[in-house]
């Protein structure tokens, strides 16, 4: 590939993969245009932090032209990608002029993942999951409204339903859910109501392998969930979700069926490709995972297209984690390999993932990390957690907003975003 200075880069997504290639091409001789469906990029690390009423939207999602402003080789562009031709090398997609086609001569693919509900997919009605910043904003109305519900309800057995929050999935967001979910009901909303006692509310976390945060090392997760069990979380392992509905949900464990009557659940048990993905694989002929996610090249790019880079978790390499440092990891490369090719360099290494470590909040003062050879859990785990946040939150204010709510949540017992819109009112 010859330097060019007209040299078309396209980036699909403006999540971590895609803010950091852009940042990557900064200084490449290319046109670069960034085309994402919102207009903001979400820190998603923090994004259940808005569901359950610490943190405000705007302290999670940051204007992708804020972050990209200052770079004169880069353009953005609102819309959803609907369709990639890698014959003609275009996108096709719809933004609020109506669809609109862009040509590449690289294209990066990094629009993220969906829920996976395992082929479920009408769980997703009664259990959403939680991805985007109106997903978050849907689980905060179904949370706090359950406890205004159940305020209103006469019937014992009703209230109970309304007051049982189930959350399926183990993993760091579930984890974290389940934890945030029982310190609202027993710190910050301990004395808010007349009629029911919030602190009877019933957390139930479900995975169906045996240990919670399966990723981290089995120290971390034991830590984990004997603090969630501390806090009156009911840690449920070894149990499959079998079916869900208005009313709660059904599961089968050794000992056989059982029913779980919850007016809020909550699914963060896996992710799958997207539509886009799944399109793409079709048009190259990429193969993919069982969760519809491209297998890419050691190099990040599609097999037989060199030309289409897919990074974070559009795509899969050695089944590497789907987690915020693989994409912003795989971004910079993907932007630093386009850049060694205009240069006329020879092509880099294969694309290695640095494990800067795991780490997850399970309660107030409390987190698990692994970071190296070292396992922390408590007070200094949480501080790390805070540190690690802190530093990787998009913009000075956005630090600074967020860690004032935190003194807020954190020294106190109250919670600045739990007010309910009109329009997610439970109905």
């Amino acid at each position: 590939m010859t330097q060019n200075a007209e040299h078309r880069v396209v980036i699909v997504g403006a999540g971590f993969g895609g803010i950091y290639a852009a940042r990557a091409l900064r200084k490449a001789p290319v046109k670069v245009t960034v085309i994402n469906g919102t207009n903001h990029h979400v820190f998603e690390p923090l994004i259940y932090q808005v569901a359950t009423g610490v943190l405000s939207p705007g302290e999670v999602a940051t204007p992708v032209r804020e972050l990209l402003g200052k770079q004169k080789n880069t353009e953005v562009r609102l819309g959803w990608v609907t369709d990639v031709d890698p014959d003609a090398k275009t996108v096709t997609a719809t933004g609020p002029g109506g669809a609109y086609t862009v040509g590449y001569d690289t294209l990066i693919v990094a629009a993220g993942a969906t829920q996976s509900y395992f082929g479920n997919d009408g769980f997703a009605e009664h259990a959403p999951g939680m991805k985007t910043l109106d997903d978050a904003l849907d689980l905060r109305g179904r949370v706090f409204g359950a406890f205004e519900a159940a305020e209103v309800a006469t019937d014992p057995e009703e209230r109970a339903r309304l007051l049982t929050f189930v959350i399926v999935g183990g993993g760091p967001t579930g984890v974290e859910l389940a934890g945030s979910i029982s310190e609202i009901a027993t710190r910050t909303l301990r004395g808010r109501y007349r009629n029911i006692d919030p602190a009877s509310a019933r957390v139930v976390l479900l995975d169906a392998v045996d240990r919670v945060l399966p990723t981290f090392r089995e120290p971390l997760s034991a830590k984990a969930a004997k603090r969630l069990r501390k806090i009156g979380v009911e840690v449920r392992l070894g149990t499959k979700v079998v079916d869900v509905d208005a009313d709660g949900v059904k599961i089968e464990t050794t000992d056989g069926a059982e029913r779980i009557d919850a007016a809020v659940k909550i699914w963060a048990a896996g992710v799958a490709g997207t539509a886009l993905g799944r399109r793409l694989a079709e048009a190259t002929g990429a193969e993919t995972d069982r969760g519809g996610r491209i297998l890419v090249a050691p190099d990040l790019t599609v097999p037989g297209h060199p030309e289409i880079f897919v990074v974070g978790e559009s795509g899969t390499l050695n089944r590497l984690p789907g987690v915020a440092q693989v994409a912003m990891q795989g971004g910079t490369y993907a932007g630093r390999a386009i850049a060694r090719r205009l240069a006329g360099k020879p092509e880099g290494k294969p694309f290695s993932y640095f494990d800067k470590g795991n780490m997850a909040v399970v309660s107030r003062w409390n987190a698990v990390a692994g970071i190296g050879p070292l396992n922390l859990g408590g007070p200094v785990g949480w501080l790390l957690w805070l540190g690690v946040h802190v530093f990787y939150l998009a913009g000075a204010r956005n630090r600074t907003t967020a860690m004032f709510r935190w003194v807020i949540s954190f020294l106190g017992r109250n919670r600045s975003e739990w007010s309910i819109p009109s329009s997610r009112m439970p109905s």
